[in-house]
């Protein structure tokens, strides 16, 4: 099988947050794209943390149960967050994702800046392309 680059099926475009926005901010732009988490960014798209979904799930059920809601995403959000780059290997990824690993990852360049996102999604879209172009390549010599 030959090698599957996470560049080649990560989404350039990914929701992002900022340490300084509000959880209710951070929940309206899960809402709106259906992104399951994603990468907290500084000002120079260097990621300092990641957030959930299920990390603001707890935060708005609390804040139910309180009747406030003014946490921010720097306190929410996982400080050290796993990230992959644009050269890593799909079927490496894969792997690590059987785990109890994020099923999402943060792409970053040689100093950590952001480049894209790469979900489970994503991974099994490539290795399914990957699968097919096998099997398409081994039938076509069978025939």
């Amino acid at each position: 099988m030959e090698s599957i680059k996470v560049a080649d099926y990560m989404n350039k475009r990914p929701v992002t947050f900022k340490v300084d926005m509000t959880i209710a901010e951070a929940v309206e732009r899960f809402l709106h794209s259906h992104q399951i988490g994603g990468p907290v960014i500084d000002n120079h798209k260097h990621v300092v943390g990641f957030l959930s979904e299920q990390d603001c799930l707890a935060r708005m059920l609390e804040a139910t149960y309180l009747g406030e809601s003014h946490c921010t995403v720097n306190e929410m959000m996982h400080n050290e967050p796993l990230t992959v780059t644009p050269n890593d290997s799909v079927l490496d990824l894969a792997q690590q994702m059987k785990g109890h690993k994020p099923k999402l990852y943060p792409v970053v360049d040689d100093e950590g800046r952001l480049l894209g996102i790469i979900s489970r999604s994503d991974v099994l879209k490539a290795i399914d392309v990957q699968l097919h172009s096998m099997y398409e390549k081994g039938h076509a010599r069978l025939v």
